[in-house]
């Protein structure tokens, strides 16, 4: 359980600065990266999803 909570905010700390920061869209157009809360939250998921494959 802990190494999904890890995976969690790993995977929304990594969501905010890779998504939001260094690929994000200069006209906002992309769903993802436009706004960081659902950078974070696309993040966390991914970092859930990735906690199972270890």
């Amino acid at each position: 359980m802990i190494k999904y909570i890890i995976g969690a905010a790993v995977g929304a700390v990594l969501g905010y600065f890779v998504f939001y920061r260094l690929i994000g869209c200069s006209g906002g157009s992309c769903p993802i990266t436009s706004n960081p809360y659902t950078s974070i939250i696309y993040g966390g998921v991914l970092g859930v999803l990735l906690s199972f494959q270890f």
